[in-house]
């Protein structure tokens, strides 16, 4: 589907764009205040998940339970907008409530990739 495509792609320019910025940018104010590593690791979901949009595109051709596979998308998509979104957040401001969220988004995440997963054995 040519939206998780654009998705996928736009996420990807985002996660390189983010990574690039708090290596060179924000990396002494992150040090400092401790939140060099959660920035790190909101870039490393953040680039997996990405390529798993673009997954999900290439998929919809392939796979018969396209319902299931959009629905991975989905789940991804809200996934990087809540798990890296919220500790990009955290490690910008330092307001810790923040991290109350990731862990939604980490299981956005995984609801994606079980979706994907029955998708795989609904196949024939």
């Amino acid at each position: 589907m040519k939206l998780f495509l654009i998705l996928g792609s736009l996420n990807g320019f985002l996660f390189v764009a983010l990574g690039a910025f708090g290596a060179h940018a924000l990396k002494d104010r992150l040090e400092q205040t401790g939140y060099l590593k959660t920035f790190e690791t909101a870039v490393q979901y953040h680039m997996i998940h990405a390529l798993a949009l673009i997954a999900v595109a290439i998929l919809t051709k392939h796979l018969a339970s396209t319902g299931l596979v959009h629905g991975a998308g989905w789940a991804f998509l809200i996934g990087i907008i809540l798990f890296s979104g919220s500790l990009y957040a955290l490690s910008l401001t330092g307001i810790r409530v923040l991290g109350a969220i990731t862990p939604l988004g980490g299981v956005a995440f995984l609801t994606g990739w079980v979706l994907l997963m029955i998708a795989a054995f609904n196949q024939s």
